[in-house]
């Protein structure tokens, strides 16, 4: 493990709750998974949600992707995690696929997404959600089929390597099912209200398809534990959120910092650090008692809880440890992490506490008596996020508005004359153009160099930008290099496609058509 530290992991649970949970608390923004809905404000995001700005992490992703390297992927949950597997071997990623049209370029990016890190060695999944589109979009099953097939294509056409990856869909993968059957003992109707917005008239099998995607992200670590990484668009974060939530409470045990023999919560438990530092830490040669720390945080606190529980403890010293909660733990397993702890500890009915850990050490310790006896020690999941492409017409690229978007199977032909339709963000004559320049941060035109037609040469990508915004650059001539780019683009990959039939009808993947 590197210098990273994984508090959320690592710490409590409750950091998990409150940063993923967020459900009703988000009132300004509602991220809807089967919505049309655009974010118009990233930023809001991070406040809202607890998504991290991509641009931490950046600075240590070996050979980033060009999706990285232009903001495109702009926000992440604990990635850095996902860094470090990535570095000793020990990572997946997974993304999935609702088959409820043809594949467009807007899911080139989950694609590529995918392809990038499993060239960078995680263990790579990609998953169709054909029960979703069953039950959420009413899609027949020859339908489903059809779309299955040329999502897969796409996917194997661009790089895709089925032979050290998993594909595969969810109604034809038994573990999946299985492990959805065990994780929705730990979901109900409300939660899964508050989150989505289900209501009495919400089909069941709708319910149940969410939870399969909860089985379907946990997935890649059912053999062995990893960080996972999910690349997603924002809409899709209510179901990171979720799998976070359920990956905790499938735990055996729960590592949390303490103080003293009684529970307290995350926020408390930081007020006690205070104190405890405040009045002088381990430096002090007398002990910090309980009763000290009360009387430090009601001169400087206002947690009149906090502080009766810290007066009951009484002369209790304060002393830092990591608590080992029994969340799921059998009694075997209890007892076998009781004997695996080294040094100082103290035992008590529903935890345990150790005095000569870090936080590190003892979630990996837990982690392994609990895979020692059955348990699932599955890691949060990460995710990366990257910003929607705007639609050739204005607004979210959609694959019910054939003109808003370019199908991967379009004719090469209706792909180039598409861009030459599309919208621009020019000045309203060429001469106001030249003047003022264009501007492309509001452009789908430049969006589409951006995100697919410059590729690899973030030279071209800048120069298309700069003689944008300098008014050198008239849309007219843009647009005509963009429709030339992209018919290229339509022609090679419709190439690679076939090449894949064969390759596709090798693997085990059901799609019957």
């Amino acid at each position: 493990m590197s210098e990273h530290d994984h508090d959320s992991e690592r710490d409590t649970d409750e950091r998990t709750t409150e940063m993923d949970s967020g459900t009703a608390e988000a009132d300004d923004l509602t991220l809807d998974p089967w919505g049309s809905a655009t974010v118009e404000d990233y930023q809001q995001l991070f406040s809202e949600f607890g998504i991290e700005s991509f641009e931490s992490v950046l600075p240590d992703v070996s050979s980033p992707h060009y999706l990285m390297r232009r903001g495109v992927i702009f926000g992440h949950r604990e990635y850095d995690r996902v860094l470090d597997g990535l570095a000793t071997g020990e990572a997946a990623v997974l993304s999935g696929f609702m088959p409820t049209g043809e594949p467009h370029i807007g899911h080139k990016l989950v694609f590529d997404e995918i392809i990038w890190h499993q060239r960078q060695g995680a263990d790579a999944y990609g998953l169709i959600a054909d029960l979703e589109a069953h039950s959420a979009r009413g899609l027949d099953w020859d339908e489903i089929d059809q779309h299955a097939r040329d999502y897969l294509l796409s996917l194997l056409a661009l790089g895709f390597d089925p032979e050290e990856g998993t594909l595969y869909r969810q109604s034809e993968n038994r573990a999946v099912q299985d492990l959805a059957f065990e994780l929705g003992i730990e979901t109900n109707a409300s939660e899964l209200q508050a989150i989505y917005g289900f209501d009495g008239e919400t089909d069941v099998s709708h319910m149940q398809s969410v939870v399969t995607q909860m089985a379907d992200i946990l997935y890649p670590q059912l053999e062995e534990p990893k960080p996972t990484v999910i690349p997603v668009g924002p809409d899709q974060d209510p179901h990171v959120r979720l799998a976070r939530d359920l990956a905790a409470r499938m735990r055996s045990f729960k590592v949390t910092k303490a103080y003293a023999s009684f529970e307290a919560d995350s926020e408390e438990r930081e007020l006690i650090e205070a104190a405890y530092e405040a009045l002088g830490g381990g430096d002090t040669k007398e002990p910090i008692r309980c009763v000290e720390a009360a009387d430090w945080i009601a001169d400087h606190r206002d947690a009149p809880d906090l502080e009766e529980s810290l007066r009951a403890a009484g002369k209790e010293p304060i002393r830092p440890r990591v608590r080992f909660l029994d969340r799921n733990a059998s009694d075997d397993a209890f007892t076998a992490l009781i004997n695996a702890i080294d040094g100082e500890k103290r035992v008590y009915e529903g935890h345990i506490d150790a005095f000569e850990y870090s936080r590190e050490a003892a979630t990996e310790l837990a982690r392994e008596i609990e895979i020692e006896h059955d348990g699932y020690g599955f890691y949060p999941p990460s995710s990366i996020y990257h910003r929607f492409m705007t639609g050739l017409t204005g607004g979210k690229m959609s694959s019910s508005v054939p003109a808003s978007h370019i199908s991967l199977l379009d004719d090469p032909e209706d792909g180039y004359d598409k861009v030459n339709a599309a919208t621009t963000a020019g000045r309203e004559t060429a001469e106001l153009h030249r003047k003022l320049g264009g501007e492309a941060d509001e452009c789908p035109v430049y969006e589409l160099y951006a995100y697919l037609l410059a590729g690899d040469d973030d030279d071209l990508a800048k120069t298309v930008y700069d003689e944008c915004v300098n008014g050198e650059r008239l849309c007219g001539d843009c647009k005509e290099q963009a429709a030339q780019l992209m018919k290229a683009f339509l022609e090679d990959h419709q190439e690679k496609r076939e090449e894949a039939e064969e390759l596709l009808e090798s693997l085990d993947v059901a799609v019957d058509v």
